[in-house]
C-alpha cells in the first residue's frame, strides 16, 4: 500500500499552514538551518510540545541539546490544534481504575493535574503570550449522558479531592451556551485554553536562551546506534551524534520508527475560524469565554478567539489527504450547534495530523537504552505533551519515576499492525459516527 509522507502530504515544506494561529504568530527570530556535521549530548526529534519542552528541561540541566524540525518551531499538531488544556488523561478516572488499579490511577491523575501545572507555569515563568483563558465546559449532546456526567463530577470531587469542577443542568446550560443543542453537563474551571502556535514559540525561545540549538527545515531521514552513539541523519546529508534520542514526532513519526508505529496512528482533525463577531454575538454564544468539548464520539470542540472569533473544530478524516475544502467540511459541523452563524464569513479553515492509540492513552516508552519516546496523545496532548517533555528529560537524566508510571501502561498494537490499521479504523470510526446520529 502506497503511504505519502505525511511531513508533505497536505502541506508545503517549510511553511505554517494557513490558520488563524499562524496568521496571529507572535514575532520570534529565526531558526538556523542544519549544515555540516554536529554532535550534542542529547538530539530531540520534533519541534513540537513534546521535542520543545525536552529541549528546554534538558538544556536548563545543563546538556548539550540539539532540536531538529522538519519544518517550523510547533508547524504540527502542536500549532494548529483547539487550545484546550483539558483535566485529567485521555480515558476518564473509571476507566483507568479498571485498567491498571485504583493507586495508579490515582498516580495517572496526579501526573495530569501536573501537566495542567506545567502549562500555566511556563507562561508565567517565560511570559508567553498565548491568551491563556480558564474553564473547559464538558456538554453533552444527549439527555442519557447527563447523570453520568454529573455522577463521575462527584467522583472527582470526593475520591480524587478535585473542586475546580461542578455540575451543569440543562436550564444552565443553555443560558451559557447560545444554543439548544446540549442537555448539562460539568465546568471545568481547573482547565482552561491557549493560542497553541503562540505557546509553543514561546517554549521554543525559552529553550534557545537556555542554550538549546534548534534548527529548522531539518527533516529527520533516519537514525541508528554506532557504537553507543545515536547517528541521525538529515535529508540534506548532514548528520547528528549524540549520547541519546527522544522522538517527539507524534502523527508525523511516518516511516521513522516501526516499534512505536504500530501502536500509534496519525488522524487528522479541522478546525475553522469565522470572522471577528461582536461582543454582544460572542457572548451570546458562548456567555464566560471558556472552551468547550461535547460528548460527540467525534467531538466538537471550540471557544473564542482573543478578538471574538469563533474557533470550531469538528469532522475527522482517516486517509492521509485534507479535505479540498477544510470550510466546508467543518461548517456544517458548527451551523448544527450555531444555526445562527450561516451568515457570518469564515475566514480561515486548516488540518493538521494527530497520534491516537487503540486505547487512547500516550505511549511512552525506553525502545532501547538511549531511545526514548512519548506519543499517542489522542486529542489530549496540549499540557500533557508539555510534561511528556519534562518527564522525558527527568529520565534521560535517571530520575524515572513519572516515566515509569506512564510506560508501564500497556497500549496494544493496532490489529493487522502499521498496514492494515487504517481500514479497520475506518470501519469502527463509521460504527461510531452513526452512534452519534442516534
Amino acid at each position: 500500500m502506497f503511504t505519502p509522507n505525511l511531513l508533505t502530504a497536505n502541506d508545503k515544506a517549510g511553511t505554517y499552514p494557513a490558520s488563524y494561529y499562524a496568521a496571529t504568530a507572535n514575532k520570534t527570530a529565526p531558526f538556523e538551518t542544519i549544515e555540516g556535521d554536529l554532535s550534542c549530548d542529547i538530539v530531540v526529534i520534533g519541534g513540537g510540545f513534546t521535542g520543545l519542552s525536552s529541549a528546554l528541561h534538558l538544556a536548563e540541566r545543563g546538556f548539550d541539546v540539539i532540536l531538529l524540525e522538519a519544518h517550523r518551531v510547533g508547524w504540527g499538531a502542536s500549532g494548529r490544534n483547539g487550545g484546550q488544556v483539558g483535566s485529567g488523561q485521555r480515558r476518564e478516572q473509571d476507566d483507568l481504575e479498571k485498567m491498571v488499579g485504583r493507586d495508579d490511577a490515582k498516580k495517572l491523575w496526579g501526573i495530569a493535574e501536573q501537566s495542567k501545572d506545567i502549562v500555566k507555569s511556563l507562561i508565567t515563568k517565560h511570559d508567553i503570550k498565548c491568551d491563556w483563558k480558564p474553564g473547559i465546559l464538558h456538554a453533552d449532546h444527549r439527555a442519557r449522558f447527563v447523570s453520568d456526567t454529573h455522577a463521575y463530577t462527584e467522583k472527582l470531587q470526593s475520591e480524587y479531592g478535585y473542586n475546580q469542577i461542578r455540575n451543569v443542568d440543562r436550564a444552565e446550560m443553555r443560558e451559557m451556551l447560545g444554543t439548544e443543542f446540549y442537555h448539562g453537563g460539568s465546568l471545568d474551571m481547573g482547565a482552561g485554553h491557549i493560542h497553541p502556535l503562540n505557546f509553543a514559540l514561546g517554549i521554543a525561545d525559552a529553550a534557545r536562551v537556555a542554550g538549546a540549538r534548534i534548527f529548522e527545515n531539518a527533516v529527520v531521514t533516519s537514525y541508528e546506534n554506532q557504537s553507543g552513539k545515536v547517528m541521525v541523519k538529515t535529508s540534506n546529508g548532514a548528520v547528528v551524534s549524540a549520547n541519546k534520542v527522544i522522538l517527539g514526532c507524534n502523527g508525523y513519526l511516518d516511516a521513522l520508527e516501526d516499534r512505536v508505529a504500530k501502536r500509534v496512528m496519525p488522524i487528522n482533525n479541522f478546525i475553522i475560524a469565522t470572522e471577528p463577531l461582536s461582543e454582544d454575538l460572542a457572548r451570546d454564544l458562548i456567555r464566560d469565554d471558556v472552551a468547550v468539548a461535547d460528548s460527540k464520539f467525534v467531538i466538537n470542540y471550540y471557544r473564542l478567539s482573543a478578538d471574538n472569533r469563533m474557533l470550531f473544530g469538528g469532522g475527522e478524516t482517516y486517509g492521509y489527504r485534507f479535505p479540498r475544502d477544510i470550510k466546508s467540511f467543518v461548517s456544517p459541523h458548527m451551523l448544527e450547534v450555531y444555526p445562527q452563524l450561516k451568515d457570518v464569513k469564515i475566514d480561515y479553515g486548516w488540518g493538521g495530523t494527530l497520534a491516537i492509540t487503540m486505547n487512547r492513552m500516550p505511549f511512552f516508552r525506553k525502545i532501547e537504552d538511549n531511545v526514548f519516546t512519548a506519543t499517542g496523545y489522542s486529542g489530549h496532548g496540549v499540557a500533557m505533551a508539555t510534561l511528556a517533555g519534562q518527564i522525558m528529560a527527568d529520565a534521560v537524566a535517571g530520575t524515572m519515576e513519572r516515566f515509569d508510571v506512564m510506560s508501564n501502561l500497556k497500549i496494544p498494537a493496532f490489529p493487522g499492525g502499521k498496514t492494515l490499521r487504517y481500514p479497520m479504523l475506518v470501519a469502527a470510526m463509521v460504527w461510531y459516527s452513526l452512534r452519534d446520529r442516534l
